[in-house]
């Protein structure tokens, strides 16, 4: 079993940047495909980004591509989401998703665990 603890959402203008963390639980973190996905009110949850195991692979949405970037320490059992640029379409909650097994980033019915989520709202 793996717990999520997302942390680093808020309130933040047009331009401006945040950096979500999910720390997590459990020894065999290193061995996850960790992702991130988002939900906007009224709207099904996207994918965001996702991040292979060793941190040496890295997925983006194509509306995120080149303004976030996703990162991982293993040592910490945490990964990062820096989301440079933001716009005020990047309102969602953002939720943390972590992947035991299978293969494949981009849908979430791929992923075991989730976190509680955490708000990001940019403001014109």
């Amino acid at each position: 079993q793996v717990q999520l603890v997302e942390s680093g959402g808020g309130l933040v203008q047009a331009g401006g940047s945040l950096r979500l963390s999910c720390a997590a639980s459990g020894r065999t973190f290193s061995t996850y495909a960790m992702g991130w996905f988002r939900q906007a009110p009224g709207k099904a949850r996207e994918f965001v980004a996702a991040i292979s195991w060793s941190g040496g692979t890295t997925y983006y949405a194509d509306s995120v591509k080149g303004r976030f970037t996703f990162s991982r320490d293993n040592t910490k059992n945490t990964v990062y989401l820096q989301m440079n640029s933001l716009k005020p379409e990047d309102t969602a909650v953002y939720y943390c998703a972590a992947r035991n097994s299978g293969s494949g980033y981009y849908s979430a019915r791929q992923y075991d665990y989730w976190g509680q989520g955490t708000q990001v709202t940019v403001s014109s």
